[in-house]
């Protein structure tokens, strides 16, 4: 049952489980500590109906020795492999309905799960995380497929040219550090490590005082705690003592200069700085400084390479690490463009850092941003429970709170001083070496006492509390109001209390036809990705600072025959927002020199993928399974097909696409969070009532189509990794009797997380691929479903793979699933949907679908009745009558031919292993 309890009052001592002790709070965030010294941090949240437990150990990469590159993150994996009392920790993750992961990085590793809040899924939480932190198997047996599963990992950062030109530029900036180290680590590493290693390396990293348990969400907080010291504090601490780590980065005495050459379809050019410690009190100052130099559109970066051509896209970031990190920037340049024009500006443009002051208009700007993103991500007890890590492994949790100060106080001369101290050319490493007579050397500071920083800090005043909201479709449905009525918006509110008044909404337009929008899917895509660049009244500029000063994250889309928005923002802030929302869907600017940068970035990301096996097989696979004539608007080109149509597109297409279609007669608004019902419903019928689209919409019917089934090899020379795509179309609707069946066989065939049967086989036992899955669709409105299922996998791999992906089919055509293997799956799956329904931002767009299709949340309550009693001969039955082997269309792309001649595949140092989920 879920909890029902409201946040209590701070506990005393002598409220506390014998041997904790309260440290510190900050703006609701309490921290605790137990005798073996885990730290405890609670985050109770009555407004979410989940609760995320996360685990963060202080290991990464950073503290791997020699022989050891990728154990933290092989270990990360190695996990999830089982415990004494939690042999099987997949099929556990999916019968609770958790969304889980690992990340590993350079300072620390994590695992979390969050689950719907009832007190049987906190304790199987707790018991799970304390269990494994000390129990872990870390058997020869599991590493003997693992390893291979991470090399596949490997692998397939290796098809990247940007992954890995990232991380030679890092390898080439640091000399003895090992934050220049990738955290998947080194191929040779990953597949020769002894598991002596690998289980000594746990027994010391994964140990209670090393680690910080974070609790956030739908939490009693005496009673959770009483829990943790229960599962956590009979750990005994270890009697090791950590080494402190002490290598420390010479100074670098002078520009170095990497080049990449492999297969690829466009130019990049990167440049990294050395930079402080994230604890440092000039962090926040290179945070701006990174903003200004990359935001679009005002960003220097943008404006000299994108806005003239120079390149298609840039970008900026600032790693704040525990030691000295590192700020990185880069560009990526069209084939047909001039790679040394392109660098000569990227240089100018981060020289001209330290040699002219920025504006104190443009700092606030760019803090504005900093800010805004900083407020929404810890108004979320989710997130917070999740992203905490990150400050965690810089030093302290509480210094991501010190952030958000020390960035209000950034001033022009702040990021002017940083910038001409630490953007020196000896500083940086880039694509030429030019040697000086007289360096110029920039002494990278060491990290502050960081007692001394989060010293009696406490943080601002705690935000507004939330509702406890129970997340069952008919409460859903109690508390949603409707107003539907012919040609005009319709409109589904939610109103309910929300930590720190936050709100999600969703507009979408519907408009065109089959016939009306023959010929014009490519001007309907541009439309949508012009609507954000400005209104008739406000430039792009001005429109994101906007959206900033609102505390709003506001995305615009557009494709086919849909447009619209997905709005987040606080309550005070959304009348406004919906207002210029209104104005960005009603009055786009539609500038032409707007228009020629999109056109670009377009065809750099056509042209970015053209070499890769994933892209070449989805793409082959789509075009197999859609066969819609040239004309129509859901036909899937080719990339040449593609990149004629955008080259072809003109701005006054774009413009007259919109007035011709863009109205809100067949439209619709969804809003759930903290807002006001009446205010919000006026602002809407005020904004949207009166603006009709000229040409009429009509659905355009999607009947199935059935396809000729084909098994079809693609090269994709010098790329390590293969891609495996199989599927095929069936007449099937979400209304028929056998659809719940088919979503429960899916779920267990190739959905679940990790234990799934496709995942058990291919991934679990075989080592075959890092990711595989499969997928499984049905239209509401018209008979025609799809199944799909996908891997990746090394080249040499295929024959395996595609025999055990046929043998895993054909065993559940002729064996079913078993009555555990349904009851485990239910329950995971139906929880999955009430955590679903727990996001304001999926519910909206739950409710924007049942506007549509004129249904309620009844249909949602119905179909998991109809889950609830299904049973193991109706899903058998199901699978039977709708899955056929030899109707399978399948697709593979990769470098098959090298593996045929027998010629080792193409190897090179790993990729950046950044946050490595998975």
């Amino acid at each position: 049952m879920l909890f029902t309890s409201l946040l209590v009052t701070p506990l005393f001592s002598q409220d506390l489980p014998k041997g904790v002790k309260k440290n510190t709070s900050v703006e609701g965030i309490t921290e605790y500590s137990l005798e073996n010294g885990l730290k405890v941090l609670m985050f109770p949240d009555p407004s979410k109906p989940t609760i995320t437990v996360n685990v963060t150990y202080l290991v990464g990469s950073r503290h791997e020795g020699y022989g050891e590159t990728g154990m933290a993150h092989l270990l990360e994996h190695m996990v999830f492999k089982g415990s004494p009392k939690h042999p099987n920790i997949p099929q556990e993750l999916t019968e609770h309905g958790a969304r889980p992961n690992g990340t590993t990085w350079y300072d620390r590793t994590n695992y979390f799960e969050t689950f719907s809040a009832t007190e049987e899924n906190l304790k199987w939480a707790l018991d799970l995380e304390s269990d494994r932190m000390v129990n872990s198997f870390i058997a020869k047996k599991d590493l003997e497929s693992e390893f291979s599963v991470v090399r596949n990992e490997f692998e397939s950062g290796e098809n990247s040219p940007f992954r890995v030109l990232m991380e030679r530029v890092i390898s080439g900036a640091y000399l003895w550090h090992n934050y220049g180290k990738s955290t998947i680590g080194n191929r040779s590493d990953i597949e020769k490590v002894p598991i002596e290693n690998l289980q000594a390396f746990y027994r010391k990293f994964y140990q209670p005082d090393n680690a910080v348990l974070t609790v956030a969400g739908k939490i009693d907080e005496p009673k959770t705690l009483a829990m943790i010291n229960e599962y956590f504090g009979k750990i005994a601490r270890p009697a090791r003592v950590l080494p402190t780590s002490y290598t420390k980065e010479p100074t670098q005495d002078g520009e170095r200069f990497v080049e990449l050459k492999r297969t690829g379809d466009v130019q990049m050019l990167m440049a990294l700085y050395h930079i402080m410690p994230g604890s440092h009190a000039d962090y926040p100052a290179m945070e701006v400084l990174t903003e200004l130099l990359s935001t679009e559109p005002n960003g220097k970066l943008y404006k000299n390479l994108v806005n003239t051509k120079k390149a298609s896209s840039e970008f900026g970031y600032s790693f704040q690490l525990y030691d000295p990190g590192f700020v990185l920037f880069g560009a990526e340049v069209l084939k047909e463009k001039s790679i040394d024009e392109a660098r000569q500006a990227f240089v100018a443009t981060l020289d001209s850092a330290a040699l002219v002051k920025p504006s104190a208009e443009d700092v606030e700007r760019a803090k504005t941003t900093i800010l805004k993103n900083w407020d929404l991500e810890f108004r979320n007890s989710e997130r917070v429970g999740l992203s905490i890590s990150e400050a965690i492994a810089t030093g302290d949790w509480r210094l991501a709170f010190l952030f958000r100060d020390n960035i209000r106080k950034v001033t022009a001369d702040d990021v002017y001083r940083v910038a001409q101290y630490y953007f020196k050319p000896s500083n940086r490493t880039l694509g030429t070496f030019v040697p000086e007579a007289t360096p110029v050397r920039a002494e990278i500071p060491d990290a502050p006492k960081i007692e001394e920083l989060v010293k009696n800090y406490k943080g601002e005043a705690v935000v507004a509390e939330g509702e406890a909201f129970d997340p069952s479709p008919m409460n859903v449905e109690s508390r949603t109001t409707r107003t539907e009525k012919p040609n005009a918006i319709e409109t589904a509110l939610l109103p309910k209390k929300t930590r720190g008044n936050v709100v999600a909404a969703r507009i979408t337009l519907r408009y065109g036809d089959e016939k009306s929008l023959m010929n014009k899917a490519a001007i309907s895509d541009l439309t949508g990705s012009m609507l954000d660049k400005g209104t008739k009244t406000k430039t792009r500029q001005q429109l994101k600072d906007e959206f900033d000063k609102l505390k709003a994250r506001v995305s615009f889309f557009g494709a086919g025959n849909q447009a619209g928005a997905n709005i987040e923002t606080t309550k005070e802030n959304l009348p406004a927002v919906m207002k210029l929302v209104a104005e960005v869907l009603k009055t786009p600017a539609f500038d032409e020199s707007e228009f020629e940068k999109l056109k670009q970035e377009e065809l750099a990301g056509i042209e970015s993928q053209r070499s890769e096996p994933q892209a070449i097989a989805i793409n082959q696979y789509r075009r197999i399974v859609s066969p819609y004539p040239k004309s129509d608007v859901r036909y899937v080109g080719t990339f040449d097909e593609d990149v004629e149509n955008i080259k072809l597109a003109t701005i006054d297409q774009i413009r007259q696409f919109h007035k011709d279609f863009y109205g809100a007669n067949n439209a619709s608004a969804t809003v759930v969070g903290d807002f006001d019902k009446a205010a919000i419903q006026k602002i809407i019928t005020d904004e949207f009532g009166s603006w009709k689209s000229a040409k009429p919409f009509t659905r355009i019917a999607s009947p199935y189509q059935p396809v000729k089934a084909e098994n079809k090899a693609v090269e994709t020379p010098d790329k390590a990794n293969a891609m495996f795509v199989a599927g095929f179309n069936m007449p099937l609707q979400d209304t028929d009797p056998e659809y719940p069946a088919l979503v429960m066989a899916n779920y267990m065939l190739g959905g679940g997380f990790l234990n799934s049967r496709l995942a058990t086989r291919i991934r679990q036992k075989e080592g075959l691929s890092y990711g595989v899955g499969s997928q499984f669709s049905a239209s509401s409105l018209d008979k025609n479903g799809s199944f799909m299922s996908y891997a990746i996998y090394a080249p040499e791999n295929a024959e395996k793979l595609e025999a055990a992906f046929k043998e895993e089919i054909e065993k559940t055509l002729k064996e079913g699933f078993t009555a555990e293997e349904l009851k485990a799956a239910r329950s995971g799956y139906l929880q999955s949907r009430q955590v679903a329904r727990s996001q304001d931002a999926s519910l909206t767009n739950t409710l924007t679908n049942n506007l549509y299709l004129n249904r309620t949340m009844q249909w949602d309550a119905d179909f998991e009745k109809k889950i609830e009693a299904l049973t193991p001969e109706q899903i058998k039955s199901a699978v039977n009558k709708y899955i056929d082997y030899s109707k399978f269309v399948i697709i593979k792309a990769g470098d098959f031919a090298k593996t045929k001649k027998g010629a080792p595949a193409a190897t090179a140092p790993a990729p950046l292993g950044g946050s490595e989920k998975k």
